[in-house]
């Protein structure tokens, strides 16, 4: 299960991270990389098996890094996403993370200005970090089930934010973007991914991902186009070339994790799992065509008995769609680091 390999520790590491990485057979030089960022209680080889990151690497070509939490970090493997001293430029996870990239761009050719990086939950947290401190080495960023740069600065206010998002003004959550660096644009692109019953971070959560982004990038709140893909509402702001800068994924009755569209057709990546679901949508191939990395996918039509009366898909019903009051706690308290 584990396809990954480890990168050589020349790198300067304060946030005491580990770090995995994937090279296809043909790697050709100025190939693209990818960061991909785990969450709560996972392995970086437990997330690539589960999104079947590296299949695609060797079906298109490009790099992956898979940072990994290391429990003397944290009990159950989150990002400190929450933590000024791990989030900020040049401190912490984050600047190992700046590290590694800088490694892989020296020791394997890679093009640094095709350097994109996604994650989901405590990790797509850290991506929103990542895209805010070091804004200009990523040409996008793609956030799973994540909440907004600057959502909290302490344990109890990331436990808030979690279930009540951050109440601030559009202008204030891209002010927190722009002040934590020096950066003045290009700005990365962003693709947003969120459950609309994910009840462990509360799908306001990503509408105020896409404000923040929105406010940074300088664009209305209304959406340029509105569509529909695999059966699950999609918005996407373009800019004045016609290019889509930010787009955002409602996954209509998905629970917290990342969606996929398992198989061995090309086209269709990931295993599902624990946090793993299958909705019939790869977030995985989506994501990679939204870097330029990869193919769009061809739709897929929905078969009849996917589409009940109420319009949520039945295939939601399966494992990640919901759980018992108890089991919502408990998992809430493993994703913010509270129980094994």
């Amino acid at each position: 299960m584990d396809r990954l390999t480890d990168l050589a520790p020349t790198f300067n590491n304060p946030g005491n991270l580990r770090a995995r990485i994937y090279l296809p057979k043909v790697l050709e030089a100025g190939a693209p990389l990818v960061v991909v960022l785990h969450g709560c209680t996972q392995s970086a080889a437990l997330y690539d098996h589960g999104t079947g990151w590296s299949h695609l690497a060797d079906r298109h070509g490009f790099a992956l890094l898979f940072p990994e939490q290391q429990r003397a970090n944290n009990m159950n493997l989150c990002f400190n996403w929450y933590q000024p001293g791990d989030t900020a430029r040049g401190a912490g996870e984050a600047e190992s993370i700046r590290q590694m990239v800088a490694s892989m761009v020296e020791e394997h050719g890679i093009d640094p200005a095709r350097i994109f990086v996604t994650g989901l939950s405590a990790g797509g947290a850290m991506a929103s970090a990542l895209l805010a401190a070091y804004p200009e080495m990523f040409a996008a960023g793609a956030i799973i089930a994540g909440l907004p740069f600057g959502s909290a600065d302490t344990l109890g206010e990331a436990l808030t934010s979690m279930n009540v998002p951050v109440k601030a003004s559009d202008r204030s959550l891209g002010n927190a973007v722009r002040s934590a660096s020096s950066h003045c644009g290009p700005w990365p692109r962003i693709s947003v991914w969120h459950g609309s019953a994910d009840r462990l971070v509360v799908p306001g959560n990503g509408e105020a991902i896409v404000r923040q982004w929105c406010d940074v990038h300088g664009l209305p709140a209304r959406p340029s186009r509105t569509d529909d893909v695999d059966g699950y509402p999609r918005r996407a702001w373009t800019n004045a070339a016609d290019e889509v800068v930010i787009e955002e994924f409602v996954v209509t009755g998905m629970a917290h994790g990342t969606p996929l569209m398992p198989g061995t057709e090309e086209g269709q990546s990931g295993q599902a799992g624990a946090h793993m679901l299958d909705v019939g949508l790869s977030s995985t191939d989506r994501i990679a065509a939204f870097f330029g990395i990869a193919p769009e996918p061809a739709p897929r039509a929905l078969r009849r008995d996917e589409i009940p009366a109420d319009g949520v898909a039945l295939r939601m019903s399966g494992p990640g769609s919901g759980g018992s009051v108890q089991s919502i706690i408990e998992e809430a308290l493993r994703g913010a680091g509270l129980m094994r």
